[in-house]
């Protein structure tokens, strides 16, 4: 029989079990430190990836393949034969009749092996990838709610290879020397876009699901909004300079702060219809992207002052380390214009662009979940 309680006894008395420590982390928590290091893995590829593409366009490499095909053209030319067929498919587009005229087998086997790596280094990260994910899901070590996630991650990389051919067959048509700035500008966007996941799942496994939501309380509003616009107005800028690229306007007015002696270019407008000189006059693209430069710059300092109050050590420090990049990547910037673009600098100026990238959305993540620390701040 059930005991009598005393009629005295507060209900709030009786014992309650506690919830073991670690239950949340416990649940479905998968291999997150397994799936942490193969996305570590997959975020080096593509930021290889983005140099490789750099320098592949840099070096004009682009069109020295002129087919897609996705699994029988990972193998090269293995003859004298094959070289000669592929050799008379890149003769019979506008670059090399155009501007390449003359061109001998060793120089354009130079350009193709450029394009060649380019487009083995993205069949690798897809079998990478793949590889992985088969894996984590066949041995059920995905977490609760990340399948979606990084499935999603694949999806992109897929899509990714669609947009670099469309990026490609742009440049095939008549009178094309180079590809289409704006597809250009869509592939390098889109390979920002693929590495910027990649980097925010890397920063959320490295710590435990119950970390995060604790962390999260606490978080900064204010400097998460801000966080949020600085990560749009990088982004605009990294598009810009894709765009800068597409039609080499970084070798054009190698002066600064002025254009040609003045602050805009000269006959920016030139071209018919109006819209094309925002896509095609290489003196208004470069202005545009010396314009957003400064936006971004101040913006980044009004972000750095506001993250400068934060009370949260680890979170001062990430936004120092965006102040410091962006300051570094601007200096960049303008010797790569004052050098009319080489080569060299240039693709120094893209990989600052992707340490930038991973930077601003380490702050923005560390402002989202601040890292705990003690009452003393360390």
């Amino acid at each position: 029989m059930p005991t009598k309680r005393s009629i005295f006894e507060e209900v709030g008395d009786t014992p309650k079990q506690a919830a073991a420590p670690g239950v949340i982390d416990a649940k479905n928590s998968g291999a997150r430190r397994g799936i942490r290091l193969w996305l570590m893995a997959l975020f080096g590829l593509v930021v290889a990836m983005i140099v490789v593409g750099g320098l592949t366009r840099l070096t004009d490499s682009g069109l020295s393949i002129t087919e897609w095909k996705p699994v029988t053209g990972a193998m090269p030319p293995m003859s004298d034969a094959a070289w000669e067929e592929e050799f008379d498919k890149y003769r019979a587009i506008p670059e090399y009749q155009l501007q390449n005229k003359g061109m001998t087998i060793a120089e354009f086997k130079v350009i193709y092996w450029w394009e060649w790596g380019h487009r083995q280094l993205g069949r690798f990260i897809g079998l990478v990838w793949a590889v992985g994910f088969v894996g984590f899901l066949a041995a059920r070590k995905i977490p609760s709610g990340w399948t979606p996630k990084l499935l999603f991650v694949g999806a992109l990389g897929g899509l990714q290879g669609f947009i670099g051919w469309w990026m490609v067959s742009s440049g095939l048509e008549e009178g094309m020397l180079d590809v289409a700035s704006y597809r250009l500008a869509t592939h390098l966007g889109l390979a920002f876009v693929i590495f910027g996941f990649i980097a925010w799942y890397v920063y959320q496994l490295g710590r435990s699901q119950s970390d995060l939501l604790q962390a999260r309380r606490n978080r900064d509003a204010g400097l998460v909004t801000m966080g949020s616009v600085l990560i749009g107005l990088t982004f605009l800028q990294i598009i810009l300079g894709a765009l800068v690229a597409g039609i080499d306007a970084g070798r054009a007015y190698p002066d600064w702060p002025l254009m040609a002696g003045g602050f805009l270019p000269p006959q920016p407008f030139d071209l018919q219809p109006i819209w094309r000189n925002f896509f095609e006059d290489d003196g208004l693209v470069q202005f545009m992207h010396r314009m957003a430069g400064y936006v971004l710059f101040l913006f980044a300092i009004l972000v750095w002052l506001r993250a400068r109050k934060s009370a949260n050590g680890q979170t001062r420090f990430a936004f120092n380390a965006i102040m410091a990049m962006m300051l570094l990547q601007m200096v960049i910037g303008i010797v790569t214009v004052i050098y009319s673009a080489p080569w060299q600098i240039a693709i120094v100026h893209q990989l600052g662009a992707v340490i930038l990238w991973a930077l601003v959305l380490r702050g923005r993540f560390l402002a989202q979940y601040p890292i705990p620390q003690s009452i003393r701040g360390n």
